[in-house]
């Protein structure tokens, strides 16, 4: 077996048993993907007859115990998601079905001759048309004893993520002194917005381009195990402001009103009072991508995910300066005017 140098004999001898018990075959051969932020090892083993799957290799036995639950909730409401094929007596690997290699960020990169207009706007909207189905029908079963960072996306989970940020990113890329008074203040005002909204659905968490598979022109979600309680927009934001996707600011605000009309086959909303709100989720969502794109970029020393910055904080920018009022966040638009 030809699986990455980390995979020891005694893994490799765990994985060979799954995929013999479900295949009722040896591997021949087998080819290690990219894991991007993951600490997991992802293999695609494949035997005699072509037949594959996905084997995941990952010490931290509580991420896998929620990715196990949630996807096979997640296939009982009828939603696309990978089949748990067979689990390792200590959950320690498992197999899973093979999506392939088509993200929807891959896809968007088919036509790059094509405007996001024509390419990209209806594969988003069939998206949106889907994560109600995660966040509100399916939510209501989920086992949230298994979410191992956050049960809720509350005010510890904000702290977390800003603190995150800020030794991340801004300890790394910012230097000038931090007025720690005016910051506090500027997060208390986005805490206000998101803590008022319900926070009873299932937020997904990292609901974004590469972490949406197409395959035989359908779409399968992956990913959803950091998932917890929350309120509904932050995962649009997740979407609509992932860096690498580049969709244009105007494509977003037709998405964003998209997203609130779908809603309103689920449940009812102020859709004025929804979309003054969504700014401050995405800011957030922004902060958290930047502290990741710091810890995974100069801390884990993977140089790929540095490539966002310069998007996440045009993003940032221009939410600030253009979609909250200039009475709010002052401080916070100060730094990154200074960083633009």
């Amino acid at each position: 077996m030809n699986a990455a140098d980390s995979v020891n004999t005694k893994t490799e001898t765990i994985l060979q048993q799954l995929y013999k018990n479900h295949f009722g075959s040896d591997i021949k051969n087998s080819q290690p993907l990219t894991a991007h932020g993951s600490d997991r090892i992802i293999i695609r083993l494949h035997n005699e007859t072509g037949s594959s799957c996905i084997g995941i290799i990952n010490s931290h036995i509580a991420e896998n115990k929620a990715f196990i639950s949630f996807a096979k909730h997640f296939r009982s409401a009828g939603l696309n998601i990978p089949e748990i094929y067979n689990v390792s007596d200590d959950t320690s690997c498992y197999l899973m079905e093979d999506l392939g290699d088509t993200t929807l960020l891959i896809e968007l990169g088919k036509n790059p001759d094509k405007s996001f207009s024509e390419n990209g706007t209806e594969l988003y909207k069939k998206v949106i048309n889907i994560l109600p189905e995660f966040q509100i029908n399916a939510g209501k079963g989920i086992d949230y004893s298994l979410c191992y960072q956050f049960r809720e996306f509350g005010e510890k989970n904000i702290d977390y993520d800003v603190n995150y940020f800020m030794n991340n990113f801004l300890s790394n890329f910012y230097k000038g002194k931090i007025n720690g008074a005016l910051f506090t203040d500027d997060i208390e005002q986005i805490k206000n917005i998101i803590l008022q909204m319900r926070r009873d659905f299932f937020l997904y968490r990292d609901f974004q381009s590469r972490n949406i598979m197409l395959k035989d022109e359908k779409m399968y979600f992956i990913d959803f195990q950091s998932g917890r309680k929350g309120p509904l927009l932050y995962d649009l934001a997740s979407l609509l402001y992932d860096a690498r996707a580049k969709i244009p600011q105007n494509e977003r605000e037709l998405l964003i009103d998209y997203y609130l009309d779908v809603l309103d086959n689920y449940i009812k909303t102020d859709k004025n009072e929804m979309k003054e709100n969504f700014w401050y989720f995405a800011v957030i969502r922004i902060l958290q991508a930047m502290g990741a794109y710091g810890f995974l970029g100069i801390v884990k020393g993977k140089s790929k995910f540095l490539e966002s910055v310069p998007y996440a904080l045009e993003n940032i920018n221009f939410i600030l300066n253009n979609r909250i009022d200039n009475s709010k966040l002052s401080y916070l638009r100060g730094i990154f005017n200074e960083l633009i």
